[in-house]
């Protein structure tokens, strides 16, 4: 799958992550799309560089899930930095 496929990815799964993880994150929908985009290439990189998955094409099943991995762990990240650089704020 190609580098504009996986964005189209990243932007559904960035969705998605904020429907499965709730609450109020510090940037935005905006922001929680984007991390979805870096989540979606990153978890796509690192699972056929790391661990030799083949992420198959747009419509596999793999893709999607690898993707929402990716961008729920990197959602989770980004909360616990920006939460923190808010609390230290205050």
């Amino acid at each position: 799958m190609g580098f504009i496929g996986w964005i189209i990815v990243g932007l559904i799964v960035g969705a998605l992550a904020k429907a499965i993880m709730p609450g109020k994150d510090p940037g935005g929908i905006i922001v929680t799309m984007l991390i979805g985009i870096v989540g979606g290439l990153l978890g796509g990189f690192i699972s056929s560089k790391a661990f030799g998955i083949s992420t198959g094409g747009f419509f596999d099943l793999r893709t999607w899930l690898i993707s929402l991995i990716g961008a729920i762990v990197l959602l989770a990240i980004y909360r616990v930095v920006a939460g923190r650089r808010a609390a230290s704020r205050s």
